[in-house]
């Protein structure tokens, strides 16, 4: 079921390579006049805004007399801190752009909206998502890391899978989760009852997958400044060998994992960007 009209992509897919419990892709914002889009990639990052910070009521009331009016609103819902370069809502952004874009999920809660002010940190999963397969949904809850250094980034998400997959922690998220599900959206039921304390978590781990963004400072960005076969084969060659890391790092997960890789030449280009373009829909 549609929300607002889908941004236009504007990351492109470089690799992808899925199969039953495991699979990777890679995705490039690309390059303009020799530089990294990393500008294209900030106001991108604004279209989705609106569909991120709010609910459902919220998005499914948007119309000509409010549209700018509730813009405001997602905007302030995100965060209001000079403090931008420490927070985690942009990576987060970005996971829930990307799998609507690559996969078309559904997002089922907005973490947003149930924050007590804008500069709270919400825990739990990064994106809540799902696919209606019709008779079943299957649960998107992602992970990310907006990290410089790709080595630390695979290290601390693959103890966070550890943790947030345990009997425990998914008891008492998907609790959480049940308590945000907004009543008048159209899947509200099916998810409360898969998500519900008496369901077995085997019928739940059967229904997961998690996506895992990883965006990253790259060395790619040091020998390439366009788009050419010989940057696409470096490409493709470096997300091999973090899946390959990756992977064996973690291998006993039991449970679908597609692994999102993003190089980036800056990180702190794209964050700078995205927070005056944030600003400056805020007033």
């Amino acid at each position: 079921m549609p929300l607002l009209p889908t941004p236009d992509p504007f990351l492109e897919v470089r690799i992808q390579d899925l199969n039953d419990l495991r699979g990777v892709l890679g995705l490039c914002a690309g390059f303009s006049r020799g530089d990294w889009r990393h500008k294209g990639l900030a106001s991108h990052l604004m279209e989705w805004l609106p569909e991120f910070s709010l609910d459902w009521t919220e998005l499914t009331s948007i119309g000509p007399h409010n549209m700018m009016a509730r813009a405001r609103q997602a905007a302030r819902n995100f965060y209001k801190s000079d403090k931008y370069e420490k927070r985690g809502e942009i990576g987060e952004l970005l996971l829930h752009a990307i799998i609507r874009q690559t996969f078309g999920t559904l997002p089922a809660i907005s973490k947003m909206f149930y924050k007590d002010s804008p500069n709270d940190t919400v825990k739990g999963f990064d994106v809540v998502h799902v696919v209606d397969s019709g008779d079943n949904l299957e649960l998107w809850i992602g992970e990310v890391k907006l990290y410089e250094d790709i080595t630390r980034a695979i290290y601390d998400v693959s103890q966070e899978l550890v943790t947030h997959l345990s009997d425990e922690y998914l008891e008492g998220e998907f609790i959480a989760i049940n308590n945000k599900i907004d009543p008048n959206w159209p899947h509200a039921e099916k998810l409360k009852k898969l998500l519900h304390r008496n369901t077995s978590l085997d019928e739940v781990f059967d229904s997961i997958c998690i996506p895992v963004l990883l965006a990253y400072e790259s060395e790619l960005f040091s020998s390439f400044s366009a788009v050419d076969q010989d940057y696409k084969q470096a490409f493709i060659n470096e997300v091999n060998k973090i899946r390959v890391k990756f992977e064996e790092k973690n291998k006993e997960i039991k449970v679908k994992v597609l692994l999102f890789l993003f190089p980036m030449k800056d990180k702190q280009s794209l964050l700078t960007e995205f927070d005056e373009i944030l600003k400056g829909n805020q007033r």
